[in-house]
């Protein structure tokens, strides 16, 4: 249940009360009230059990504006930001990477719009926030409220205005002017204009969102969700994968447009989840998800296609590229989740503002400011984002074949990794953050039972490189070993083993070092590489191989999605063994002959687990909140 509050205390009160309330309720708002006072405010809060929404009464402002701020995904609590210059009494607010960083803040990126939503874990100090600031003081009662808040250290994320128009009046003048504004723009053709990332890459902005908007249209008239959507996408990735596979121009050529095709709607389904305002912890999970899938679906036809064609290594090319990009992801998510932290911290961020990375700092966020220049589009290009790579792929397999899209995918991804990666190293030792102190790094790690059994050691980012290197030399001492017709000596893939359990020794120290970031992402290469070694070097048939690494994908993908979203572990996480059960399961199979029957029963083994847990997860645990049995929508 969502309860609404408007607080009666300012000048105008009397005249846009009841417009507000009834706007809330318009907004999704289930229950709506009046308070007289920040003390009536706390009462009021103290008897919710679900998110709280507070404006002052001085706020005009589209219906549409409200109910952004009610259904925002971005976080719990979100408070509006304007770009109006403040007036007295009001709260100026910086904002960072979409966070509230500071309130009252010497150099303001904004003003506290006078509304906010919290959600149920911060209540209590919503409520604290609210007797504290009835003392009075030179802020308006709301901005007092929001000033306390964020000064107990409460994540608050920035919802803007776009398109659309929000104000805070002071006087007649001013509301009448803030009507006439709100009236003159057509809310739905905005809504619809803003279901559209305001910040996107080259190949989306100009290819994709200059018409899918209209598609987006025309599935919120007949019906179809965002999760429809999303199945449509995966049946549009799989056809082209097949017809990669299939080869023979035509079939190229219809791959690459099915494949187009699916990336529009992928992209249609989060602008109709946006336009329609329907959220979900579900529907945010299965994107992502379904995103890498459909990725490493089309990697596989062009591995099989490349290899159907004659070139023996189609499917070494296509295991390089899923491995390659997923590396790259984890490290996205890991230094996103490092800025972040950063951005809540700015006096550490500004201790070094002379040093290089200060430096490239300024020069990123001046480049970003000025979203018109070539630097920008340049910047937006070069790391390789996924409507580029889509791009690419299906421009280089319907004119020269699978073999030359997947080499294109390896080599412009390399070179956006050591771009994307020496930057944010030094970026990263510039703000000197232990990112990983702040969350279950175990879990993240997916040490598993075994790692947890093993004496701790420190430096983790050591070892995790130790265990890498030892994986690819595994890998490539099983690659030359079966070139020339030999087998691998028993004592290679024990002394990567141990050098591997050696990284898993980390897993309880303190990561607090400012490159500690890379350790999840250098154990997901570590595992990937020796998986493949095993293959290799047991003569595994290479399909295997990429099957078992895909299902390894999926495990940490869906890791990095509960992350990002702040969610809980998976209900069978602990079934999955941890990196250093599944590679030491792996080593047994290869020692004793039979490394392919290791591949296929571990591999299928995690995919039951996995499915398994995706039905508690989202179906059968929900369900039993609920006290009845739905699907996930």
């Amino acid at each position: 249940m969502t309860l609404a509050i408007v607080l009666a205390a300012e000048p105008a009160a009397g005249r846009l009360t009841e417009r507000l309330a009834a706007q809330w309720r318009r907004a999704g708002a289930d229950d709506v009230r009046v308070a007289a006072d920040l003390t009536e405010l706390a009462d009021l809060v103290a008897d919710a059990t679900g998110p709280v929404l507070v404006s002052g009464a001085d706020l005009v402002a589209h219906t549409a504006v409200l109910k952004h701020l009610a259904t925002s995904p971005v976080g719990p609590t979100v408070a509006l930001v304007l770009t109006d210059p403040p007036a007295p009494g009001q709260a100026t607010v910086r904002e960072e990477r979409g966070q509230v960083v500071e309130v009252g803040a010497a150099d303001p990126s904004g003003v506290f719009g006078g509304a906010l939503r919290v959600g149920a874990a911060d209540l209590p100090a919503l409520a604290d926030a609210a007797r504290r600031a009835a003392g009075g003081g030179p802020l308006g009662a709301v901005d007092r409220l929001v000033a306390d808040l964020a000064a107990r250290g409460t994540l608050i994320f920035a919802q803007r205005v776009r398109l659309l128009v929000a104000h805070r009046v002071g006087d007649e003048a001013q509301r009448a002017a803030a009507e006439s504004a709100v009236a003159a723009v057509d809310e739905d053709r905005a809504e619809l204009k803003l279901s559209v990332k305001e910040r996107d890459d080259f190949f989306t902005t100009f290819f994709v969102s200059t018409w899918s908007p209209y598609v987006t249209k025309a599935a919120a008239r007949i019906g179809i969700g965002p999760t429809g959507v999303t199945m449509v996408s995966v049946a549009f990735a799989v056809a082209a994968a097949v017809l990669f596979g299939t080869g023979g121009r035509p079939a190229l050529v219809a791959g690459a447009v099915l494949l187009y095709l699916g990336f529009v709607l992928d992209c249609v389904d989060g602008q109709l989840a946006r336009y329609t305002r329907h959220f979900s912890a579900w529907g945010g999970w299965l994107d992502t998800m379904a995103d890498r899938f459909k990725e490493y679906v089309v990697y596989a036809g062009l591995g099989f296609g490349a290899t159907h064609a004659g070139f023996r290594y189609g499917w070494a090319l296509a295991l390089a590229a899923m491995t390659l990009q997923t590396v790259r992801h984890m490290t996205d998510t890991w230094y996103g989740a490092l800025h972040d932290e950063a951005a809540r911290r700015p006096k550490v961020v500004s201790a070094d503002a002379g040093g290089i990375g200060g430096k490239l700092n300024a020069a990123s966020t001046r480049v970003q400011a000025d979203t018109g220049s070539v630097s920008y589009w340049l910047k937006r290009t070069v790391v390789f984002p996924i409507g580029e790579r889509w791009a690419l792929i299906a421009i280089a397999a319907a004119l020269f074949g699978p073999l030359v899209a997947l080499v294109a995918v390896l080599v412009w991804g390399t070179l956006a990794f050591a771009y994307t990666g020496g930057l944010r190293t030094l970026r990263a030792r510039w703000m000197r953050v232990p990112v990983l102190t702040t969350v279950d790094a175990g879990l993240h790690r997916d040490d598993g039972l075994l790692a947890r059994t093993l004496p701790t050691a420190r430096r983790p980012l050591l070892l995790a490189v130790l265990g890498a290197l030892g994986a690819a030399g595994t890998l490539v001492w099983a690659l030359l070993a079966v070139h020339g017709g030999g087998d691998l000596p028993v004592w290679v893939p024990v002394l990567a083993l141990v050098l591997l359990l050696g990284a898993a020794q980390g897993s309880r120290a303190s990561h607090d070092g400012s490159l500690d970031w890379l350790v999840p992402a250098a154990l997901r290469a570590a595992e990937y590489l020796f998986a493949i070694a095993v293959g290799v070097a047991g003569r595994a048939p290479a399909w295997l191989i990429f099957g078992y690494v895909l299902v390894l994908t999926l495990l940490h993908y869906d890791l990095t999605a509960r992350l990002e979203k702040r969610q809980a572990a998976p209900p069978l996480h602990a079934a999955t063994l941890g990196w250093p059960g599944r590679s030491l399961l792996l080593a047994i199979g290869l020692i004793a002959g039979y490394a392919s029957y290791a591949l296929a029963t571990l591999g299928a083994y995690l995919l039951v687990v996995f499915v398994a847990s995706v039905v508690l997860a989202w179906v059968v645990l929900p369900a039993r909140a609920r006290g009845g049995v739905r699907s996930p929508g």
